[in-house]
């Protein structure tokens, strides 16, 4: 399916509790990009945007401190298959932030709604996506010379 195909940012990651209420556990905005290629490969980077910043710049920090950092940090790449009648885009993980997480299939419900991409890992997660640039740019099929060149400049 094409319409997965370039790049997209993070809009929302919410939980929804059995009670009704959401929570957001990388906060309320935070930042993403997630990435389908045309070979079948995929690449995404959650973080929370306000992430305490390390007591120091060398690799002394201490455990407690990167615990911290990570708790708000997620990132994951590999190939993806998308079965279109049954509306799920499984990500074959090649490469996870958590060891534990190589080698798995992580299959995904998802729907289209305009620009936006929302993709349900769970019946009770919600991770909404916006379209990066327009859907011909991404896709490699624009022939528009005048935005090749605004880009070259």
């Amino acid at each position: 399916m094409k319409e997965f195909i370039g790049a997209w940012k993070l809009i929302a990651f919410e939980e929804h509790s059995p009670d009704g209420e959401i929570v957001h556990p990388y906060g309320r905005d935070p930042a993403g990009l997630l990435i389908y290629d045309t070979s079948g490969k995929m690449s995404v980077q959650i973080m929370k945007r306000d992430r305490a910043l390390l007591s120091s710049d060398d690799c002394e920090t201490g455990a407690e401190e990167i615990k911290r950092a990570i708790e708000g940090f997620t990132s994951f790449f590999g190939a993806y298959e998308i079965d279109p009648t049954a509306g799920i885009i499984i990500h074959h993980v090649e490469g996870h932030l958590l060891p534990d997480s190589v080698g798995k299939a992580l299959e995904r419900k998802f729907e289209f709604s305009g620009d936006r991409l929302i993709l349900k890992p769970s019946a009770t997660r919600r991770v909404v996506w916006e379209r990066i640039g327009n859907k011909s740019d991404m896709a490699g099929d624009n022939t528009d010379d005048s935005i090749h060149s605004e880009r070259t400049k």
